[in-house]
């Protein structure tokens, strides 16, 4: 697994919409019916990458938290699941209840939505503001698996706070850190 960051684009960009299937309800949800009020964070995750397994916990902690406070997350996966099959819609599904996901997790079969998100690893995020404009893309804290000390840096926090408060959200982006995203290869 290729460690890879977040394509660095510029923000401002309003988020693309979308119909995904969500894994564990089975419905087809469209991205603005799903969108909050104050933010929305759009993750691209996987089930098998050991980045996301990682910041599991702290993504369930997180969204239990703000989700109340006009947040809304959104995981996605869209790996290659003729490749990877441990990263299909049943596993995603059985993952998300391991997990206790307190968010849809949504399949991106024809990898699209990951191409309009300039995705490029897992885990990957993007922040919308109410108006869906990008906001923030990049790593959710300095943490990587088998460090040996505590991260230095919170990131999210901090831009939840600002968010609610209605202050402008610092331009400083931290490129994410992860597995890329697998895609299929047409033969």
């Amino acid at each position: 697994m290729a460690a890879t960051e977040t394509i660095r684009i510029p923000l401002g960009f309003k988020a693309p919409d979308f119909t995904l299937l969500d894994t564990v309800s089975g419905k087809i949800p469209f991205f603005r019916g799903i969108k909050r009020r104050k933010a929305t964070v759009v993750m691209f995750i996987c089930n098998h990458c050991p980045y996301v397994k990682h910041v599991n916990k702290q993504l369930v902690s997180l969204a239990n938290d703000y989700s109340s406070k006009g947040i809304a997350f959104i995981a996605i996966s869209s790996n290659d699941i003729v490749n990877y099959p441990q990263d299909g819609p049943e596993l995603m599904k059985e993952n998300a209840r391991d997990e206790q996901y307190p968010f849809p997790y949504l399949y991106d079969e024809t990898q699209e939505v990951a191409k309009a998100y300039h995705a490029a690893c897992t885990p990957d995020f993007s922040i919308f503001d109410k108006d869906l404009l990008c906001v923030y893309r990049g790593q959710l804290d300095n943490s990587r698996p088998k460090m040996t000390v505590l991260p230095m840096e919170k990131i999210f926090v901090p831009l939840w706070i600002t968010i609610l408060a209605g202050i402008p959200v610092s331009e400083q982006q931290i490129p994410s850190l992860g597995c890329n995203i697998k895609v299929e290869i047409m033969h």
